[in-house]
């Protein structure tokens, strides 16, 4: 069992300054280290253009281009190089797994992946230029990988494959998009119509109204869904699927088989977390291990998280942190059962050309 954590982020101000923030902390990181390694060996295929990334984020999230740039001031790194470590704009993004589920006022969500990609950062933001204040775990610095914005709009994405990508936003930097700037399920599903789709992949939006959407994303087409499980397969777009869906409908069917035992949101959260429950995984070599289980409750404006299995949900509310008041935590602690290290703590987060 290897012990991790992450950092508790907290921030108010403008996105320029809060791109400086994270630019300082990040200096002579590990995780700046390692993904220097990671590039040396998976050398990228085609340049970024600067102002066709700047015109496809400022679309969407305007502010979001003041944050690269204050990154970029602080790390002091030439715009192409933020854009491939930060922008999430025409970049590759590996496979992986996740579970969603969602209730009478929750999503509760696994996050399975690579331990050597995990950041181990849980970020707190309210701007005062523009776009919503959002807290959530991030991926790649700006993106998030699921969270809850000020309106309580909540989203977590999952994984269906990378076949034939597209000119567009990878995974993560969409979830920060959707939270950035929409208010209800209805605004986000809209604008997963309107956005360009790297890859494969379904998002789940949840709001205080309790509806939940399962949009199916992909270069090719968008479908919409009313739903409240969502693993990694498409129900509607069922020819945009892998061959290889066991696992995915195990999951699935673990989580609609025990539904009737769940009667609050903690219920649901010990479905997900739990070891022996069918839902959390432990395929860390096969970037699909659960490395977090997040739950995010709109009506409360409180988010959970916990890193491992078996563990207990450390609460954020959320809703006073908007009003001012910080949180004393700095970080959040877990246990996983892994050798392989994680991109913030240690060297070797990176690898080989073949793997």
């Amino acid at each position: 069992m290897k012990s991790i954590y992450s950092e508790i982020l907290q921030f108010r101000g403008t996105h320029y300054d809060f791109g400086r923030f994270q630019g300082e902390k990040l200096k002579d990181s590990w995780t700046v280290k390692n993904r220097e390694k990671q590039w040396r060996v998976r050398k990228p295929r085609f340049t970024v253009e600067i102002e066709e990334a700047r015109q496809a984020i400022v679309k969407f999230a305007p502010g979001l281009w003041e944050e690269l740039n204050g990154l970029r001031d602080a790390l002091d790194w030439p715009m192409e190089r933020i854009l491939m470590e930060f922008g999430g704009y025409r970049v590759d993004y590996k496979r992986s797994g996740c579970s969603i589920l969602t209730g009478d006022g929750y999503l509760i969500r696994n996050y399975d992946y690579m331990p050597k990609t995990y950041e181990g950062r849980y970020s707190f933001f309210q701007p005062t230029d523009t776009g919503y204040a959002i807290a959530g775990p991030t991926q790649r610095i700006t993106g998030r990988m699921d969270g809850m914005n000020e309106h309580g709009l909540s989203m977590g994405y999952n994984f269906m494959h990378r076949k034939k990508p597209g000119d567009g936003f990878i995974c993560c930097a969409i979830g920060r998009l959707i939270l950035e700037s929409c208010a209800t399920v209805e605004e986000a599903i809209d604008m997963l119509k309107e956005i360009p789709h790297r890859h494969s992949f379904s998002y789940t939006v949840f709001d205080k109204s309790n509806q939940s959407f399962v949009v199916e994303t992909s270069p090719r087409g968008v479908a919409v869904r009313e739903a409240d499980v969502c693993t990694n397969h498409f129900e509607i777009m069922k020819q945009e699927n892998r061959h290889h869906l066991v696992d995915s409908m195990k999951r699935m069917e673990a989580m609609n088989s025990q539904r009737d035992q769940i009667t609050t949101a903690y219920d649901a959260f010990r479905l997900m977390n739990d070891k022996d429950k069918g839902v959390f995984s432990e395929l860390y070599d096969q970037w699909a291990g659960t490395i977090h289980t997040a739950g995010y409750l709109p009506g409360e404006m409180k988010t959970w998280i916990a890193l491992g299995g078996n563990q207990e949900p450390v609460e954020f509310d959320f809703g006073q942190w908007l009003k001012g008041e910080d949180f004393r935590l700095e970080q959040i602690q877990g246990e996983v059962n892994t050798d392989l290290p994680f991109v913030h703590m240690e060297d070797g987060a990176y690898w080989s050309a073949r793997k």
